[in-house]
């Protein structure tokens, strides 16, 4: 299953005003969710202007932390320019696919932006009734289409589009710490408990890092 994210947001630095989903399920778009978000900011007028949401439709919304659990708990985000995505939103603990990226490797020397994409492949959804391009719903159903078009094509699966997308490497060699310099490999045979509590206890650690301990935690 494939979770296809998109988020609206008061400007370019975040402040998500709304959040949608759709899974694809052996290639159909299936589960439709979006909540509208009360943002952490006030919604600047260009961003007003080009997704339409006001401050009056988001003043009594839940805030984002209390919204996204609903979206949690996919192996695999997709997401259209996903690093935006991804930056806005908490953590998501998944691997991101970015439909934008593939579409360069695929096609290159065209524009791309998903509408565009959407167009010039001549692709055709029906989309949720009363939203339009722009409103994170609506450019969900846009993204999946296209994603489902790039797979067929390419026939790459969920792990090759991660790597093309730029999933993180696993860190062989401890960069700081005790153990700066020492295999991670041997590390994780020697004192387990030092990858546990690393895992625990560091507020921000690089997605490097973060899939590296994950992966010999076993997790």
């Amino acid at each position: 299953m494939l979770r296809v994210i998109d988020t609206e947001t008061c400007d370019l630095q975040g402040g998500v005003v709304e959040i949608a989903s759709v899974d694809i399920v052996d290639g159909k778009i299936t589960n439709p969710m979006s909540h509208l978000v009360r943002p952490d900011r006030p919604i600047s007028p260009q961003a007003m202007a080009i997704h339409r949401i006001t401050e009056e439709m988001v003043a009594d919304k839940p805030w984002i932390e209390e919204v996204v659990p609903h979206y949690q708990g996919s192996t695999w985000y997709v997401a259209h320019n996903a690093s935006f995505d991804r930056r806005v939103l908490p953590e998501m603990n998944g691997e991101w696919i970015c439909t934008m990226k593939l579409a360069r490797r695929l096609w290159p020397g065209i524009k791309y932006s998903n509408m565009a994409l959407y167009k010039s492949r001549k692709l055709n959804v029906a989309t949720p009734p009363g939203l339009h391009h722009h409103r994170a719903l609506y450019d969900c159903y846009i993204t999946a289409a296209l994603l489902i078009d790039i797979m067929n094509v390419s026939g790459w699966n969920a792990d090759q589009m991660a790597d093309i997308t730029g999933r993180p490497a696993l860190m062989t060699t401890f960069t700081f710490g005790k153990y700066r310099g020492k295999p991670v490999s041997e590390v994780a045979e020697k004192d387990p408990g030092y990858l546990r509590w690393l895992f625990n206890n560091l507020n921000s650690m690089s997605p490097e890092l973060r899939l590296t301990l994950k992966h010999w935690l076993g997790e």
